[in-house]
């Protein structure tokens, strides 16, 4: 059974919050070091629109898009549980 589009589109887009979300704190690490401060205010937001940007754009496959979304968001997941 193969799902609609736009479910699998949505799921990117919900994929893409939490991915977004560790983008913009990887760029703020990137950028400033382990003592980042304020700068994920900055960001963050950035992050997330890159992220929903990138799920909802229509050059790529939906499946595609879930897949690197989701996995991404696994990934931030998995290396945020390493770093104390």
């Amino acid at each position: 059974m193969k799902l609609p589009a736009w479910v699998v589109v949505a799921g990117a887009v919900v994929a893409a919050l939490p991915f977004g979300w560790g983008l913009g704190v990887l760029a703020a690490y990137l950028v400033a070091g382990k003592d980042f401060g304020q700068l994920p205010a900055l960001t963050v937001p950035l992050g997330l629109v890159v992220a929903i940007v990138f799920a909802l754009r229509s050059s790529v496959q939906p499946g595609t898009r879930f897949k690197v979304l989701a996995g991404g968001a696994i990934l931030f997941f998995a290396l945020a549980r390493l770093v104390d």
